[in-house]
């Protein structure tokens, strides 16, 4: 059913939208001379790397949609991989956390986006949400969701729009509120990518922890049945 799917995919798109590193990059991009050009083509590179991904494991794991099949035994298993796999990041992600006083390390490319033009912008985008090894496997669980629920061609358009849709507010959002007020959302802006970038490892651990918990049970009891 579309609204199983839906329901399924819901976690994993809210973790996307919670990545604290595309959200500063993209409130990076706008404060800086060539915003109107670079926030919006990061939001386009943003949400093609996301459907591609998606329409692409969802090519992959077509045979999925009959519970006794081969296929979904495999996206089983990939749950439960990628849902222990998310644990572990979780760890990794409170271990590694800044101690207190510290300032959290950020990527050295952010020093640079100054000098970025849109087509970078874009590449860069793109890169974060399809090959950033974190949205990576979100968007894998998330298709997989969508492979095993038995959906029409339709209906599976419509999860991955919705999947894209939930996932991309944090970055398209911003560039939208930019584009259509930039000097009242320069303040609120500035004030989500401190917030962002001071709890950086914890939101990703609270994020990464409770999908991974997910995952791994999904996956379990797709195996069991």
């Amino acid at each position: 059913m579309l609204s199983q799917a839906i329901g399924d995919l819901l976690p994993s798109a809210v973790g996307v939208a919670l990545s604290p590193v595309p959200i500063i990059a993209v409130i990076l991009m706008l404060s800086t001379p060539r915003a109107r050009g670079n926030g919006p083509a990061f939001a386009l590179g943003w949400i093609a790397g996301l459907v591609i991904v998606s329409v692409i494991v969802l090519i992959v794991a077509a045979g999925s949609k009959n519970p006794g099949s081969t296929s979904s035994d495999v996206v089983n298993w990939i749950k439960v991989v990628l849902g222990v796999l998310f644990l572990a990041m979780a760890a990794r992600q409170w271990t590694s956390r800044p101690k207190k006083g510290q300032e959290p390390a950020m990527p050295k490319w952010m020093q640079a986006i100054d000098g970025f033009t849109p087509a970078k912008s874009l590449v860069l985008g793109g890169a974060l949400s399809g090959a950033n090894p974190k949205n990576l496997a979100l968007t894998l669980a998330a298709a997989a969701s969508i492979a095993q629920a038995g959906l029409s061609g339709g209906q599976s358009t419509i999860a991955v729009a919705v999947f894209v849709v939930i996932g991309s507010l944090t970055v398209a959002g911003p560039v939208l509120f930019f584009l259509i007020a930039a000097q009242a959302a320069a303040r609120p802006l500035e004030a989500i990518k401190e917030f962002m970038s001071d709890h950086n490892a914890v939101i990703m651990m609270v994020v990464l922890l409770i999908l991974g918990a997910k995952l791994v049970g999904n996956g379990i009891t797709g195996l069991a049945s």
